[in-house]
């Protein structure tokens, strides 16, 4: 028999020892957080202050990773003796965060100091506190397995609508806390050349904190508390968005960044109706928001544009989407015919064409190899898009009005996604997804509910193309190939397929991962896909999974548990 995962006699071994080396191993994450890391100075220098491994940072610094060390062994010894539920997933959490802050760093000061040989020579060696980190994690692991795993806990605390107002808006501005901090741990990474290893070292540190609190229940019942006052919710992750600006991340750099996340994010919360909600495989998304830029970027009045025409941006923003909506109509045709992987063979097809098209220029739109820029800048009240805004004594960068844009971009497909989602249509995009010819049985025209579904997807595609064609001043196939199709339905995957925030939160993954390890260089796309795989692994429905989609996961985990008894007993 099996306890949530956990052999019985492997808890039966380990559980005299679950507490106390529980113990152990928060007493050695406190006393890892003083010792050295490294035997003296880097080849390349000094570490900086930022992440110093002789002393701590301020109090309220976020990137030292001594204060993540110092933080997670006090947070094991209070799981250890506080009585909170489901202690063993709670522990299993922190000693992972713990594990990684020290691998990760330990890691980084043995390649940045010269590899094996350094530590033979003690050039840039590893010190004693990056290993009694490390064996504090995997004692703290091992702890958990013999304390056991019950379910996550259940809260029953009701809120009055006051109460329930203030914890959600001290929840959401602690996530916009957050956010501000993940981004600029480190610095970027041309200033700052140690600043991949201490965003690492940072999001381990958060990993074994948001586990903790999902373990005690936490995260489950403030989604919870959430879904209960859903527009208020969505009026302050709104207003949070929106007051990035503001934060420490507010420059330049991650302005562009975020803006990017942003359209992306759009163009993925219109795949996650084609896959999500219909389940229909389309490897050829990108080719919509590709439309609906270059039809922009030809109303847009620029120079080479074909037409020769300036319209207003939103009603070249509404052709776009429109045009987009068509060939999204069109493509979707084929698919009362086809299915599965035959299906995803029609939509990589329409991909290819668009792109072959587009390079070579057909019927004079899409200017080839040559692209279209000088697409004239939006502007609004005389203050043009691209440049810094200053609101009383706060200057603002460059771009951020762009950024104002696409969150309101965001915000409205995300309202489009929730309506359709619980409405008749996307209850009978959820059935065809789950049981076609069940759904057809029932009375549902399969054939007309997926040709909506390529509909709707592609008009939002079409667009988050158009403010992707004014914020970037130039559109080009290049753009739009095959790899950028990929990578939006990684970011619904990823996310979580069915899911409104999950779209938002795979794309903003895909794109600051890449960012913030640029100081791995050779290194960076290993470690991207070694952490997309630990997520799949550990989060098979998603960081933020949609209830039918984990419910379904649920059945046939079940079914699968039940036939391999089966087996079992017949062998």
């Amino acid at each position: 028999m099996s306890v949530n995962g956990t052999s019985s006699g492997k808890r039966s071994a380990l559980a005299p020892l679950g507490k106390p080396f529980a113990i152990v191993g928060g007493v050695l994450a406190v006393v890892a957080a003083l010792l050295p890391w490294v035997t003296f100075g880097l080849n390349d220098g000094n570490w900086p202050d930022k992440s110093t491994l002789q002393f701590f940072d301020a109090p309220f610094e976020v990137t030292g990773f001594r204060w993540h060390m110092l933080l997670l062994g006090v947070l094991i010894l209070v799981a250890t003796f506080a009585p909170i539920p489901s202690r063993g997933r709670v522990i299993r959490a922190l000693g992972w965060g713990t594990a990684l802050v020290s691998f990760v760093n330990g890691a980084y000061i043995t390649v940045k100091g010269g590899g094996l040989a350094a530590i033979t020579a003690l050039d840039g060696a590893v010190a004693f506190g990056s290993i009694a980190g490390l064996v504090a994690g995997v004692l703290t692991i091992l702890a958990a397995y013999g304390i056991g795993f019950e379910p996550v806990g259940q809260w029953k605390v009701k809120l009055s609508t006051p109460l329930a107002y203030l914890v959600l808006l001290a929840s959401f501005a602690a996530v916009l806390y957050a956010v501000a901090a993940l981004l600029t741990t480190g610095g970027v990474g041309a200033a700052n050349p140690y600043a991949g290893a201490i965003f690492l070292s940072f999001l381990g540190f958060a990993a074994g904190v948001l586990g903790a609190l999902s373990g005690v229940g936490f995260i489950k019942w403030l989604s919870a508390l959430s879904e209960q006052h859903r527009v208020f919710s969505v009026i302050v992750l709104a207003a949070c968005a929106l007051l990035l600006p503001f934060t420490d991340a507010g420059n330049e750099y991650w302005m562009t960044v975020a803006a990017n996340i942003g359209i992306y994010a759009a163009t993925a919360i219109g795949l996650n109706i084609v896959v999500g909600l219909a389940g229909l495989l389309d490897l050829g998304y990108v080719a919509f928001m590709g439309i609906g830029a270059l039809v922009a970027a030809n109303f847009s009045g620029a120079a080479t544009a074909h037409f020769g025409i300036a319209l207003p941006f939103p009603v070249a923003a509404i052709i776009a989407a429109i045009v987009a909506g068509i060939f999204g109509a069109i493509v979707g045709s084929p698919t009362l015919r086809v299915r599965g992987d035959y299906l995803a063979i029609v939509t990589l097809a329409f991909g290819e064409i668009f792109t072959r098209s587009a390079q070579n220029n057909i019927g004079g739109i899409t200017n080839g190899s040559n692209a279209i820029p000088g697409i004239p800048q939006l502007s609004l009240f005389g203050a043009e898009f691209n440049k810094s805004l200053t609101i009383g004594a706060v200057k603002l960068p460059a771009g951020v009005l762009y950024y104002v844009l696409i969150v309101l971009l965001v915000a409205a497909t995300m309202a489009v996604f929730a309506n359709l989602k619980f409405s008749r249509i996307g209850r009978a995009w959820i059935a065809i997804r789950e049981d076609e010819d069940a759904a057809r049985a029932m009375g549902i025209r399969t054939g007309k509910m997926k040709i909506l579904a390529f509909l709707i997807g592609a008009t939002l595609a079409g667009l988050a193309g158009a403010v992707f064609a004014h914020k970037n001043g130039t559109v080009s196939y290049e753009s739009f190939k095959f790899l950028e199709s990929v990578t939006l339905l990684a970011a619904v995957i990823l996310g979580g397929m069915g899911s409104i925030p999950g779209a938002v939160l795979g794309a903003a993954l895909l794109f600051v991962l890449p960012e913030k390890l640029r100081d791995f260089a050779d290194w960076r796309l290993m470690i991207f896909g070694l952490a997309l795989i630990l997520i799949m692994r550990f989060r098979p429905v998603g960081l933020i999974p949609d209830a039918h989609r984990r419910a379904e996961m649920i059945e046939r985990a079940d079914e699968n548990a039940e036939e391999a008894h089966e087996e079992a007993k017949r062998a």
